[in-house]
């Protein structure tokens, strides 16, 4: 199972990849979880401790390392490089584990617009689609807010999208963007997650406005979350009620796939 987890900012997004991820860590499966967003924070709702976290480089970062990979000249002088570098082996030199979840900071490419052919963008679409492909282990990408990484076209191949909405008419504009987008991408399974729903004018407001089709749950607003947050702690130890209802979305997520 390959899924690509994205929404609006401060949706939730990041909780929800985090307790997915130990779900299947659960069941002792192989379970990569990558972070591909600028702010990353996936690694403390994992669990990792922060200290371990502080000492990590994400891979668009490294800079000499991407250089060669992908066969940038030092000099500046030659303009070309590799568009199929290197990556099978980024996994097991980088990726850090944590509660039987290994953990990838891959970040993102600082540039405007949907046009990016740099080295560090190579290195992430080439790294992304070898992810995909990887047998049996379960992968979770925790994407980056908004829609540059549907605009970039490196996620293509992902088995499933799951877009994190709150009850907010901007979260639901979020949605329907990102459905049309990966609808041009050929993407077919973009599902739907609704997070900090308080009651059920919330979940109303929510299937008024999600297919039916596509919406596979709801998870209920938790202080227990918030402390978990405050406390560096990963969710999935704190929160025993969305752990129950991601486990019930992952079902549903599973037998729609």
């Amino acid at each position: 199972m390959k899924v690509a987890v994205t929404g609006k900012g401060g949706v939730g997004k990041t909780t929800f990849a985090a307790i997915l991820a130990r779900l299947y860590a659960e069941e002792k499966r192989p379970v990569l979880a990558a972070d591909v967003d600028p702010d990353a924070n996936l690694g403390l709702a994992l669990g990792f401790p922060e200290e371990e976290l502080m000492s990590i480089t994400p891979i668009s970062k490294m800079k000499d390392f991407v250089n060669e990979r992908t066969g940038v000249d030092p000099s500046g002088i030659m303009k070309f490089f590799k568009l199929t570098p290197k990556v099978d082996d980024i996994p097991d030199l980088f990726a850090k584990s944590c509660n039987g979840v290994k953990l990838l900071v891959l970040g993102t490419v600082d540039v405007a617009g949907a046009g990016c052919v740099c080295p560090e963008h190579v290195i992430l679409k080439r790294l992304i689609s070898h992810l995909v492909i990887m047998d049996d282990d379960v992968v979770i990408l925790d994407m980056e807010a908004g829609l540059e990484h549907l605009g970039r076209g490196t996620a293509e191949n992902m088995d499933q999208f799951v877009v994190v909405v709150e009850p907010g008419a901007r979260s639901v504009q979020t949605y329907n963007k990102i459905k049309s987008l990966a609808t041009d991408l050929g993407i077919k399974q973009v599902r739907v997650v609704a997070n900090k729903v308080r009651n059920e004018a919330d979940e109303e407001y929510i299937r008024s406005r999600i297919p039916e089709e596509d919406l596979l749950g709801f998870v209920h607003y938790s202080a227990d979350v918030i402390d978990a947050d405050r406390q560096g702690q990963s969710p999935y130890d704190f929160d025993k009620k969305a752990v129950e209802e991601i486990r019930a979305i992952k079902k549903k997520l599973e037998e729609r796939f």
